[in-house]
């Protein structure tokens, strides 16, 4: 099942997250993966899951050969 980021890509645009295993619960945040990452840790996650939201969205339509 797809997930909804709309809300997190909102918040966090153009910024690193730390996710928890159901990857919609923000746990850290920062300009760096690392910043996201020693956040997250700091508040007692050993392993959540990095993503960078872009600073905005673009749609592609295209064919990869």
């Amino acid at each position: 099942m797809a997930i909804d980021w709309t809300k997190i890509y909102e918040k966090y645009k153009g910024l690193w997250v730390a996710l928890l295993d159901d990857e919609e619960t923000v746990v850290g945040s920062g300009k760096t993966a690392k910043e996201a990452w020693e956040e997250a840790r700091r508040k007692g996650y050993e392993k959540p899951i990095l993503a960078h939201m872009p600073k905005e969205l673009i749609t592609y339509i295209g064919y990869a050969a």
